[in-house]
This record gives C-alpha cells, structure tokens and sequence, in this order.
C-alpha cells in the first residue's frame, strides 16, 4: 500500500477530496500510488440534481445566537463549494460526503413554496420572521433553472409574512420586483456576504460564488430599489482575510449597505479535517499559524460549540477582531438605522379560490 498522499483540488471546486462522513463505517483515505498528477489530470466534477421529497418547509430552531426561529431552505447542498460552509456535514445525513458531494450532489425541493403556503395557513401558525439562506444559498447557480426561492417569495408576499434573506449570490437583484414592494412594507430586507474583495482567494474559497465586486453591485441595485441592505463578513479567517475587515465595511457601506455582521470561522465536525485539507493544497506556508490563531479563539480547539461563543470566539485575539469590527461600523455608520426590524402585523392568508368573501 502506498503512501498518505494529499488530494489534489479539482478547478471550479472549493472540498480537496470527498471526505468520509461520521457515519461511515470505512474511512476512505488518498494514498500514493507511485503515479504523478496534476489538476489537469482529473475529470472533471459535474452538478446533479435530485428531488427532496420533504413533507414541511419550515425548520424551527431554538438557538439564542441567531435573530430568527424558522427558516425554509430551498436547497440541500450548495454547488458555491465554499470550504468553510457550516453546513457540508448536513449532507451526512443523506449518505453522502460533505466534501465534494456536498457541492456536486445537490437535492432541489420544488414543492416548497406549496408545502410553505399549506403551513402558513394552519389555524395555530404564528407569525415571525422567516429566513431564507440560513443553511445552504437560496440563490446559488441551480435556481436559475428551479426558481424555488422566487416561488416561495412570492407565497411570503402574498401572505404578507416578513422575510429575511441572505445569500452571496448577485442573483437576488432578479426579485427586486418582489422584495422592492415587500420592503417598502417593512417586510423585507437582506444581507450579502462578502467574505474578501481579493477575486483570486474568493476563487479558492467560494469557487463557484459570484466575484466580490457582483456582490457589492447587486449591494447598490437593491438598496437603491429601498431595500435594506446588511453586508455578512463571515466568516473571518485569521491571517487569511482577517486584514480586510475594514475594506469590507468600506466597500459595503459604498454600495449602500446600511447593517454589518460576522462570524469568526468555525470548525465543526467535517469541516474540520476539510478545512486543513483546503490550506494544505492552497495555503500550506499560512495553515499552521491560521490553525494555531483558530485554536487561540476556541479555547484550544479547533471548534467551540457553545452558545455565546460559537459565532464571536474568545481570546486576545477574537476581542480585537471585535473591537475592530466595531470601531469601522461606528465610523461608518453602520447599524445604526432603525428599518430592520420586521412588521409582523400586516400577516394575512389570502383567500383559497372557491372561499367566500367576508361582507364587512
């Protein structure tokens, strides 16, 4: 048997190698075989797409660290390929690697916005806001073709629900005609993330995302049609696009975003041993000081779960990446606007075809 040998990275994609989820029983592993390759060598890794036959559409979550208790994810896997996606390991769930797979076996959901208009209806539903791109990216490539997001837009809207949507794809300017009326309404509002403004790392790092400076224009057109618009720096790497966190702000803030957030880079599960497969095949000079810096703000490991810390981090080192952030908003004025907040109040099913109307 050969060697441990490092997978090679495939163009167009963000995972090394199709990584063995916690569920398997066998663990696959690259090995060296005596043969030379390149990238070049490899075939290449095409998309596809197959049908989730979920029965609901809204996921509730109880996490104290997060503005919102339900969400709807059109999408299962996300052909973005980011590296640092928190959620490759949810495609362990369906027997699949959270590495290449997570990015090129994907599963579309089309009878979300029908099974989101049935829920809504129920006698017990309560309103809140409702997130859209909380797992995987409502606006990545395949909704071109699916268009689940813009079908279940158009439910929100008619139901007058509040939405929050967030996403690095330029694509979310195409439902302006949606989100420009609903927001006016106080119904709607979204966040771009932007993670580097360096084309050549967002091409290693979120290889099939739409470039930094498409994000910042779709930033414009949307807060130029009135809707409220917020800039995700997340997630922060250390030493790796950690020095950009005010050209971040700056840019976004040029472009119209009126709210700023981040998260520091978490690790959990699979990602862990993906993520330091990335840097070996893209970073190797930079991967064990970055790892060492992520250890500093976990309290020495390369995740922390915790609620409070898992986005925010602790340490010297986390503190200034806080103060930092914070010192740019001010600067900026960032986050000081009061449209944010979502109205609840105008919720309202309309009426099925066939239903009588009310007289008064």
């Amino acid at each position: 048997m050969g060697d441990p040998s490092p997978a090679l990275p495939r163009k167009g994609r963000g995972a090394i190698s199709n990584i063995s989820s916690r569920y398997d029983r066998e663990k696959r592993s690259a090995v060296d075989d005596g043969w030379s390759r390149d990238e070049d060598d490899l075939p290449p890794l095409r998309t596809t797409v197959s049908v989730d036959a979920s029965r609901s559409a809204i996921v509730r979550n109880q996490s104290p660290d997060i503005p919102f208790d339900r969400s709807v994810n059109p999408y299962r896997g996300c052909e973005h390929g980011c590296i640092y996606c928190f959620a490759r390991p949810t495609h362990a769930y369906l027997g699949l690697s959270p590495g290449l797979d997570f990015e090129s076996k994907l599963l579309a959901k089309p009878d979300a916005p029908k099974l989101l208009a049935e829920e809504l209806r129920r006698p017990g539903y309560r309103v809140e806001p409702l997130a859209l791109g909380t797992n995987t990216d409502p606006y990545q490539p395949i909704e071109r073709e699916y268009r689940i997001t813009r079908g279940l837009l158009e439910v929100l809207r008619d139901f007058a629900h509040p939405v929050m949507i967030t996403t690095k794809s330029a694509l979310v300017t195409r439902d302006i005609d949606i989100l420009a009326p609903m927001a006016a309404k106080g119904l709607a509002h979204v966040a771009l993330s932007l993670t580097t403004l360096d084309p050549a790392v967002a091409r290693t790092m979120e290889p099939r995302a739409p470039r930094p400076d498409r994000r910042l224009d779709a930033m414009r057109a949307l807060a130029a049609a009135g809707i409220p618009v917020a800039v995700m720096t997340a997630p922060i790497i250390p030493a790796l696009n950690d020095w950009e966190i005010e050209r971040l702000l700056e840019a976004a803030a040029a472009h119209g975003a009126s709210g700023a957030g981040y998260v520091l880079l978490r690790l959990p599960l699979e990602i862990k041993n993906l993520f330091q497969e990335w840097l070996a095949a893209h970073f190797p000079g930079r991967a064990k000081h970055i790892l060492n810096l992520i250890r500093e703000m976990r309290g020495g490991k390369l995740n922390q779960a915790e609620f409070g810390r898992r986005f925010a981090g602790q340490g010297p080192y986390a503190a200034m990446i806080r103060q930092r952030f914070r010192a740019a908003c001010a600067r900026l004025g960032l986050n000081k606007r009061n449209d944010w907040r979502l109205d609840c109040a105008q919720f309202k099913p309309p009426p099925l075809p066939g239903d009588q109307l009310a007289l008064f």
